[in-house]
């Protein structure tokens, strides 16, 4: 069974050398007491959580998977005690206000449990997860009645939301959406349809579950402008007349679905039959306040991303330090390998050059990740303790800018990290009882939901590096920019921001380029999406990586006794610079060669 030990130290160097996690709390209303002593405390308690409780039922729960037995769904043993013991130590609590039972800690802190949790089992992260965005949603459109109704049962954890988008005919493209909502005389609407990939959509973990549904009035416009937002429980929240609160509400359960991973995960075909609904905001105002949901989940979707590859890369790691197999070359081997030759003659693989390469491509990955969600959980933090500011409002707009990116470029590490956990440990990493390939088989989820990346990339080529014309692009580039030149002024990194300086400027021509073509040919503009986002991640990463090598390069003359952490960091970054970052030319070359490539074939020529 796959081991784990939460990432505290990297977190700790992250918050406190990296971010300034000290500075930025105090100037934050609200959160000025979560030191980092507070929030490392917090840390701990989830990594004794993680390891000691989601760790064992893992791998066991994805071997048996969710149960469905006559409209009723049950998850695999040990989640139900485990999510009461979750809730009973208050985890789904964390970041909430305290006006609704919240313990009012910093968005980022929330986010950090997040990582840890999906490490321990992704599956078993996903259903409380959920729940954040539908209080989200609720606290920033709903009334004071849903609020008072809802939120306290939300943020104790004993009730769980989801969200509810998906038709059969209707996935990507929500204008299709068919699902309707009757008004009712009391105030409340009857909603019907279908909706199916429900991820959470039921358990046995909660006694209720509150859907957020998409669905259209009688006097609704056609297309995504004629949706309304309705919260929907599946048991009765309040009376009614001729119903009393708890009775079942006419959702109902039609099948769930056998997936490839994340398969203690009760993913649901749910049919409202003329359920009980009440609505979020205005009328037909629905996507808006969905988004505020949905980006919650996006954001939640590179958490898991950053956890699945964590523990993927610890278990490779370990792996790598105990298997032995042929004789590395002598120049591969480190000043201290010599030992590592075994009685046999044979040496252990971490010193063969090429499983040095994928267990640094997985480090340089896995660390930049980490470091891009927290960046970005930063802003939220900001976003939520100045709203209404001009504060507020920039990192509102970075967020815009960022988490289409953020999103899909982390997700498609978590492939490319998961890929090589099962790589390193060649045929073993292909067993079951290992654990290595349900780490891939769960990460293949990330790219796919909350939006596929391709919708993100073109969300982000489209729309939000246009945002406020171009400035909220310019703002964030000029900030790396910034960056790049701090670290050109130490000469040890000097070639480090030569290559990102290299990037930064490939990026900001195909901007350039691409906000030219909107105007005569969006479908060049289109083609070259996927490319220009991995070429805006990897530049991301570029920056992160040069502010974490900055922080170890002073980390390492004033920590001494730290020097082997520290010297790992410049160590991986040199490794990202020289191996990584040179694909960034590729996709700048990939992106502005247009889409006469893509477009040539008619569709019989395939």
């Amino acid at each position: 069974m796959p081991g784990y030990d939460a990432p505290i130290r990297e977190i700790r160097f992250l918050l406190e050398d990296v971010f300034g996690y000290d500075q930025h709390t105090p100037n934050l209303p609200g959160f000025e007491e979560a030191t980092l002593d507070v929030v490392m405390a917090v840390l701990d308690g989830a990594a004794e959580f993680v390891k000691d409780v989601l760790v064992p039922i893992n791998l066991p729960g994805d071997r048996e998977g969710c149960h469905f037995d006559q409209g009723a769904v049950t998850t695999p043993k040990g989640y139900k005690e485990a999510y009461e013991l979750y809730r009973q130590n208050g985890w789904p609590a964390l970041a909430a206000s305290p006006d609704w039972g919240g313990q009012g800690l910093p968005p980022s802190v929330a986010l950090m449990v997040r990582e840890f949790v999906a490490s321990g089992s992704m599956s078993f992260g996903m259903y409380p997860g959920l729940s954040q965005g539908a209080y989200r949603a609720i606290l920033a459109h709903g009334n004071d009645e849903l609020k008072q109704i809802y939120l306290p049962k939300l943020v104790d954890g004993s009730w769980m939301g989801t969200m509810c988008l998906t038709e059969p005919d209707s996935g990507s493209d929500l204008s299709r959406l068919r699902t309707r909502a009757e008004p009712d005389a009391d105030g409340s609407y009857r909603i019907t349809g279908t909706k199916i990939f429900i991820s959470s959509g039921d358990h046995d973990l909660t006694d209720n579950i509150v859907h957020l549904v998409l669905a259209r009035l009688p006097d609704a416009p056609a297309g995504t402008r004629g949706l309304s937002l309705f919260v929907v429980p599946k048991r009765l929240a309040q009376d009614l007349p001729g119903a009393l609160a708890g009775a079942p509400n006419n959702v109902n359960t039609g099948s769930i679905e056998h997936k490839m991973g994340i398969r203690a995960q009760a993913t649901a075909v749910l049919n409202f039959d003329g359920a009980r609904g009440w609505l979020i905001g205005k009328p037909h105002g629905g996507l808006r306040a969905m988004f505020t949901m949905m980006n919650s989940s996006r954001v939640g979707v590179a958490v898991q991303s950053a956890g699945v590859a964590e523990i993927s890369y610890q278990n490779a790691l370990a792996y790598a330090k105990e298997r032995r197999q042929g004789v590395a070359p002598k120049v591969s081997k480190a000043t201290d390998s010599t030992a590592r030759t075994g009685n046999d003659g044979r040496d252990l693989i971490i010193d063969h050059p090429d499983v040095r390469r994928s267990l640094l491509t997985m480090k340089a990955l896995t660390e930049g990740m980490r470091a891009f969600y927290l960046d970005m959980a930063l802003l939220l933090d900001v976003r939520a303790a100045r709203a209404n500011s001009p504060e507020g409002e920039a990192a509102e707009n970075r967020l815009a800018l960022l988490t289409p990116v953020l999103k899909s470029f982390l997700s498609d590490c978590a492939l490319k990290v998961t890929e090589l956990g099962i790589q390193i440990h060649g045929g073993y990493g292909y067993i079951h009882e290992n654990g290595m390939e349900q780490f891939y088989r769960d990460a293949r989820i990330v790219p796919l939901y909350e939006g596929t990346n391709g919708i993100q990339a073109l969300d982000l080529v489209l729309r939000k590096i246009g945002l406020d014309d171009g400035r909220v692009f310019e703002s964030w580039l000029a900030s790396v920019e910034a960056c790049t030149e701090h670290a050109a002024s130490i000469a040890s990194l000097a070639s480090m921001a030569a290559a990102e300086r290299l990037a930064v400027a490939k990026l900001r021509d195909a901007t350039a380029r691409l906000r030219a073509w909107q105007a005569a040919s969006e479908w060049h503009v289109a083609g070259a999406a996927t490319d220009y986002l991995q070429l805006f991640g990897l530049v991301t990463l570029g920056a992160l990586w040069l502010r974490m090598a900055c922080a170890a390069h002073a980390g390492r003359e004033r920590n001494p006794q730290l020097a082997s952490f520290f010297s790992g960091k410049l160590g991986t970054a040199k490794f990202f610079f020289e191996r990584l970052l040179p694909a960034s030319e590729t996709h700048f070359d990939a992106a502005m060669s247009g889409a006469d490539a893509l477009m040539t074939l008619r569709a019989d020529e395939f």
